[in-house]
């Protein structure tokens, strides 16, 4: 099969497409003929060594995708083979990521997608919208709680208005153009703030006279405001780590009994990951979750695409392997 191979990490020229060997599923597991590959920052973050793992003989990147099951190994039930399914963590733990005619994952990680959801919402969930639930939700349920969550437009942002709104929340979004304030309004935002603006914080007060939970992205940047327009309990959950580190004042993260939380998917445990499949499919049944603005590449462009995700391309970056 073609597939994208790095055997050594660094910038995007590590990575050339090469003819391996077709994987055979092993017991528990399913192949999956990918019809597209997600791109995420975590992709060109593992392949660039910034998150360091060791490589044994090579690697292909990418962790999500969706395209059809056409093999199964042994325990898994032979009916799943021509299941259209969206799969998730392909390329943690083992050599065969997304960026591949082919993938193998354990059969839990290739998860059926509804008749309704294109292979196009299938690769784009995985690592955005996992992250987007478990910053949601750790912290309790949501119906009737106001969440703000910081950079609307991105993939993650994009999910946790989405998720957000399906479990009854009102959401406030901040962004920081136009193009991207009407991308979050489009997922279900019930306000859209520019962070730039002098009057955010009052804008936001106004909306609600506190945010229960923030979906943060930037906390160096955005910590002051965060701070501002939190009610007493809130919890600030982080999930990238942009910019400067911030300088943490507790006095005041004590004052208001503030959750200030951190989250990196690779280290949820696995019942409430299991817990964030089930709901995203959920919600893919019911038509909650919509697909993001697009970029498609083809494999013998990997290096552009991984290099687009690192320059902050605003929508999902792909990889068309049909």
């Amino acid at each position: 099969m073609r597939a994208a191979v790095y055997t050594t990490t660094g910038e995007s020229g590590v990575l050339r497409v090469e003819e391996v060997a077709t994987p055979e599923p092993g017991p528990g597991q399913v192949r999956v003929r990918l019809h597209l590959s997600g791109v995420n920052p975590t992709d060109w973050k593992t392949r660039a060594g910034i998150t360091a793992r060791s490589i044994e003989e090579f690697q292909i990147p990418n962790q999500d995708g969706a395209g059809v099951i056409d093999a199964v190994g042994s325990g898994v039930p032979p009916r799943r083979v021509g299941e259209r399914v969206w799969v998730w963590f392909a390329a943690s733990g083992q050599r065969w990521g997304t960026a591949a005619e082919w993938t193998v994952v354990a059969g839990e990680r290739a998860v059926p997608l509804p008749d309704g959801a294109s292979f196009e919402l299938g690769a784009s969930l995985g690592v955005p919208a996992l992250t987007a639930h478990r910053c949601l939700f750790a912290d309790g349920p949501l119906d009737g709680q106001t969440v703000l969550v910081a950079g609307g437009a991105g993939a993650v942002g994009h999910f946790a208005i989405e998720l957000a709104k399906r479990a009854g929340a009102r959401v406030v979004t901040t962004v920081s153009s136009a193009e991207k304030a009407e991308l979050a309004r489009a997922a279900g935002a019930d306000l859209v703030v520019d962070y730039r603006d002098e009057d955010a914080e009052a804008r936001i007060r106004d909306f609600s006279p506190g945010v229960d939970r923030i979906v943060e992205v930037a906390l160096g940047a955005n910590l002051s405001l965060d701070l501002a327009v939190a009610r007493p309990l809130a919890a600030v959950v982080c999930y990238a780590s942009t910019g400067e580190d911030p300088v943490v004042p507790v006095r005041a993260l004590m004052t208001k009994n503030l959750v200030l939380r951190f989250v990196i998917l690779y280290g949820v445990p696995a019942a409430d990951l299991a817990r964030g499949v089930a709901d995203v499919t959920a919600a893919l049944r019911e038509g909650s979750l919509t697909e993001l603005p697009s970029r498609r590449f083809p494999l013998d462009e990997i290096s552009a695409a991984h290099d687009a995700v690192e320059a902050g391309f605003v929508g999902k970056v792909l990889l068309d392997l049909a």
